[in-house]
């Protein structure tokens, strides 16, 4: 392990309302407790290693557990189940210590933080979105998606991120080629596309990525990338595994989330922001 922390789904450590009942107990003994060691007793008390301790959510910063632990002990808090008594130090209170010795089952969920169903419903709208957008490129012609394929890698920074840089080559006679991308201003580099339109569930087999391997031989090159709106066939990933040629497969549900990350045939429609306390400014630990 590296020490840096590692974005994790939120289900990979216990959620705010499964930590209620550990903050309390890791405060039964009713002394005044840093809130970093009602942290450590919790983490010993669930058997959670350093690594689980560093993870993050995805796009954060502060690691998930803490920020976890937080929301549990303020919820107690408000419960009236546990008191602050200075900056970052807690204490059971009377009603937490009575709560306790009924031997409590863990509490019913509790609704997420805001922070977090804004982010559950970030994350729902961006794939309904990736899906949208597949199902628009599946019903144009295969010759708008050759030039979003284009389009595309122009915007991940291919070809410097130039349009002049990337050209569709599709048509009669193509060779197999759908477009190119040069990657410097000379075309001694050129990246080879192919793109293909087929509904879900019809795959792309191994013939195909022979094909297109041929295709990039005979064009003297050594990349290609390979575009469909459907998905391969293991054979055909086995194939470009074992081929000599630097092949990259890019299936229908990566290209539908690689259009929206690259805003390629999206735009912005609202933007929030968040702000949350800097826990670091009002409790020193």
């Amino acid at each position: 392990m590296d020490g840096k922390n590692t974005p994790i789904p939120h289900s990979s450590i216990p959620s705010t309302a499964e930590l209620m009942l550990p903050v309390l107990k890791a405060l039964a003994d009713g002394a005044e407790t840093p809130l970093s060691e009602v942290r450590s007793r919790v983490a010993a008390a669930l058997g959670l290693n350093t690594e689980d301790l560093l993870k993050t959510n995805p796009g954060g910063k502060a690691p998930l557990f803490r920020v976890r632990i937080k929301h549990a002990t303020n919820q107690r808090k408000r419960e009236g189940l546990v008191e602050r008594v200075r900056p970052a130090v807690y204490r059971l209170t009377e009603e937490g210590a009575q709560l306790l010795a009924q031997e409590p089952s863990e509490p019913p969920p509790i609704p997420p933080p805001p922070e977090e169903a804004l982010d559950h419903a970030a994350r729902q709208l961006s794939q309904e979105l990736e899906a949208d957008v597949l199902d628009r490129v599946r019903q144009a012609d295969p010759a708008f998606l050759e030039q979003v394929v284009v389009d595309l890698m122009i915007a991940m920074g291919y070809g410097d991120g130039d349009d002049a840089m990337g050209q569709v080559t599709g048509g009669s006679g193509d060779g197999g080629i759908d477009g190119t991308i040069r990657e410097d201003a000379l075309g001694l580099d050129e990246v080879y596309l192919q793109a293909k339109k087929y509904a879900d569930g019809n795959t792309v087999g191994e013939s195909a990525l022979r094909n297109f391997a041929g295709a990039i031989d005979a064009a003297g090159a050594m990349k290609g990338v390979f575009v469909t709106t459907s998905s391969f066939t293991k054979a055909a990933r086995d194939y470009v595994a074992r081929s000599p040629k630097r092949i990259v497969l890019i299936d229908g549900d990566e290209l539908g989330r690689l259009m929206v990350k690259h805003d390629i045939g999206v735009r912005l429609k609202m933007r929030y922001e968040i702000k949350r306390i800097d826990e670091g400014y009002f409790d020193v630990e």
